[in-house]
């Protein structure tokens, strides 16, 4: 008789719900909201909001290409994403420092997704800024992809450690 199931942490995908739904939202506020190219001090010399379009990835890499980079980051988030479900279902449910940055990557990676698909374009709005130092502007998806990035190179060290000892 084969044992019970293993329970994995697919319910995480929950989390990645959650992104996708508060980044379609909050894009959805900006363009019925927010004049284009305009910043709006949210905190007088730190925070903007400040819509603006990126068609190239983090930092606006390949933002100057022909078009063809849509697909390619397409493709790349789709990728991505099936490979850290199927980590995920390979993990353990507890696990969640593994679980939560894999569920933040995917659903960041999918809400830029839906952009790229309905709009050609990621809609950013977040702009933090010191004096005259702009930090690129961001939105959701991107920050809970570079908070789960962070996660997987934090807690993976972490786990490297607590092994080794």
């Amino acid at each position: 008789m084969a044992g019970a199931p293993k329970r994995n942490a697919l319910p995480w995908l929950a989390l990645s719900v959650v992104v996708v739904v508060l980044d379609q939202w909050s894009k959805a506020w900006v363009l019925s909201s927010l004049p284009e190219y305009q910043p709006i001090p949210v905190i007088e010399g730190f925070w903007n909001w400040f819509r603006t379009y990126n068609t190239g990835a983090a930092f606006s890499f390949l933002s100057d290409a022909s078009g063809w980079q849509q697909y390619l980051f397409i493709g790349l988030a789709i990728v991505i994403s099936a490979v850290l479900a199927y980590w995920l279902a390979k993990t353990p449910r507890g696990d969640w420092r593994t679980a939560l940055p894999f569920a933040l990557v995917i659903g960041g990676a999918l809400g830029n997704v839906i952009d790229r698909l309905v709009h050609g374009h990621v809609v950013d709005f977040i702009q933090w800024h010191w004096r005259d130092h702009y930090w690129p502007a961001f939105n959701v998806a991107d920050a809970a992809i570079v908070g789960g990035a962070i996660g997987i190179a934090l807690f993976g060290l972490f786990q490297k450690q607590e092994k080794g000892s």
